[in-house]
């Protein structure tokens, strides 16, 4: 039986929310369930999954609602016991946030906090982009969580930003570091010399623990967004980034990573750093690169970037990484198996697209079709964080059910010789990712050798031994099965390929010297970005409680906006309070 329980006026976040989902579909009693705000595109979700109700249809946007598929009535009690529980866990703060440090208004915000110089925004992406414009007139860095903001949002935010001297991170940055401090699903890395500027989170992440892994550390790392290197956006982050990194003291090295750019954009970026100051690594993912430049170093793989950039620091030879599989058995290559990847990081997705298609041959785009971002030969290779997996369920990085249900599949295929997993650690994924993937696949091993089949789990953690999880206990947990556990993706895709008997061979590129560009022009950077990156940040926090309580772990200043959607979720309402806001602001500047 379907039953409804809507809470009025009961706004909650959408990753709160999937997490609820997650805790109340593994109770017993229960066939299906589905927690969302009632707004028009969640409405459509729900009947999508057969939970359109007649309560949930006049349910308004700020209502909370709670659709399940039930055994009994005497289960619904224990539904709505557990929500409460959970969502009373969730209004505390994890840092025991006093009231003085949450405010309901931006005139609170400012007031409480008028140093404040950075607004992190992870409300629904339909409200995020008036959200940032308001930051912006206050003189405020932004850094987007929030997805599904338009592009024409995005480009009209970064201009503004780029004219007053401010950045914006996003929309869709998931990871950031300003002066040590981790922002939104980041790990913790340890403070150094190295600055990273990238168009992809998961990248970022990669880079940054392998670097935190050899034992250097990471001053800053900003996230631009993954369409800011797009034509239409034109790098206007990415640039500015560049700029100021150059002249942050802090910085001796800097890393670029970028998702596959636009070709004249990467082409602007590339003459830009010709006349860069500072030694700086680049990865434009799908580019193979074949020499590198004197200190304009153009790496292939993340873990290339990341050791290339601790070699800098230390001002060692830079040489190819020399390690290989520790691997005493496999397949031979004519016994034809193959590898199959189910990954919750995009970039970590397309690196191993990319080493697989170049070590095997694999012609063609091998594209990003039906939510594979390779699908060919008997490979495959899955985003499971692609929209397509992730529209009103948890992200794999905080629930194993789509993995788990993807590798099953995956051992159907007799040609199946390896499968290929992440586990992506840090603030905001899942607190024991490790113990959660352990019975599933000790499960599927079982059944493996009833069948007297091999099929070999390889996997990459990224993370460090900072990080809340517990690197070291991950580790063991899965090695503890049988998994074969790599240090970067670089090597688990290498041991996945060695394996199979294609083993991954990896050039030595020459270093040819570079004659430097002479500057057209002095390549200004504000005040207000160089402060944002040489001090702790002050920030008023508008979504996720769980950013402000990691942001108070690491001494800063915070303040934490309860946001609930203006004008009762009116998206056209909205828009003109915030056009009539603009006119105030406009006077106020003259």
């Amino acid at each position: 039986m379907i039953k409804t329980i809507i809470r009025k006026g009961s706004y909650q976040d959408s990753v709160v929310l999937m997490l609820l989902t997650n805790k109340i579909s593994s109770m017993p009693g229960i066939h299906k369930v589905s927690i969302m705000m009632a707004t028009p595109a969640n409405k459509d979700l729900f009947k999508a999954s057969g939970l359109e109700t007649p309560e949930l249809m006049e349910a308004q946007s700020n209502d909370m609602a709670i659709v399940v598929d039930v055994e009994s009535e005497e289960t619904i009690g224990q539904v709505l016991k557990e929500a409460e529980e959970f969502l009373n866990n969730q209004s505390k703060s994890s840092s025991g946030n006093e009231e003085k440090h949450i405010v309901s208004s931006w005139e609170q915000a400012l007031k409480r906090m008028p140093d404040a110089n950075l607004a992190v925004l992870s409300i629904p992406g339909m409200y995020a982009a008036a959200e940032a414009d308001r930051a912006l007139d206050e003189n405020l860095n932004v850094f987007i969580f929030s997805d599904n903001v338009s592009k024409k949002d995005e480009i009209y935010l970064k201009q503004k930003a780029h004219e007053r001297g401010l950045l914006v991170m996003g929309p869709d940055c998931g990871t950031g570091i300003i002066k040590g401090v981790p922002i939104a699903f980041t790990n913790h890395v340890r403070m150094g010399k190295i600055g990273v500027i990238g168009a992809s989170g998961t990248g970022i992440q990669e880079v940054t623990t392998i670097i935190d892994q050899l034992g250097e550390g990471v001053a800053n790392a900003i996230g631009t967004g993954g369409r800011d290197l797009s034509g239409e956006v034109g790098g206007i982050t990415m640039l500015d980034a560049i700029d100021a990194m150059e002249k942050d003291p802090q910085v001796e090295v800097v890393v670029i990573l970028s998702k596959p750019p636009a070709k004249e954009v990467r082409n602007v970026i590339v003459n830009r750093l010709w006349d860069y100051e500072k030694p700086v690594v680049t990865l434009f993912l799908g580019e193979k690169p074949e020499i590198h430049e004197e200190n304009f170093y153009h790496a292939y793989t993340l873990d290339e970037a990341a050791r290339i950039a601790v070699s800098l620091v230390r001002n060692e030879e830079i040489t190819k990484d020399t390690w290989k599989p520790g691997v005493q058995e496999g397949f031979k290559k004519e016994d034809h198996k193959t590898i199959k990847g189910y990954y919750s990081g995009g970039t970590l997705a397309a690196e191993a697209v990319m080493l697989i298609k170049d070590t095997i041959g694999i012609a063609g785009a091998g594209g990003k079709q039906e939510g594979y971002m390779l699908n060919s030969q008997g490979y495959t290779i899955i985003d499971l964080g692609d929209d397509i997996y992730t529209v009103g369920k948890p992200h794999p990085m905080i629930d194993p059910t789509n993995r788990i249900s993807c590798m099953k599949q995956a051992l159907e295929e007799e040609q199946t010789g390896v499968i290929l997993f992440d586990l992506v650690l840090g603030y905001g994924s899942h607190e024991d990712m490790a113990g959660a993937l352990v019975p599933g696949i000790l499960n599927m091993m079982e059944q493996v050798k009833k069948q007297e089949r091999r099929v070999y789990f390889v996997a990459t953690i990224c993370g460090t031994r900072g990080d809340m999880q517990n690197y070291d206990l991950q580790k063991k947990k899965l090695e503890d099965i049988g998994v074969i556990l790599c240090t970067s993706n670089k090597r688990a895709v290498e041991t996945a390929l060695s394996l199979i008997g294609h083993p991954y061979v990896e050039k030595e590129k020459t270093i040819l010297p570079r004659e430097k560009m002479k500057a057209d022009k002095d390549h200004a950077v504000s005040e207000k970005v160089m402060e944002l990156l040489g001090h702790k940040p002050r920030v008023i926090n508008i979504g996720l409680k769980g950013f402000a309580g990691v942001l108070e772990d690491f001494s800063c200043k915070v303040m934490q906006y309860q946001w609930t959607p203006p004008a009762g979720g009116d998206l056209e309402l909205i828009k003109v309070l915030q056009y009539l806001r603009g006119y105030k602001f406009s006077g106020r500047n003259r």
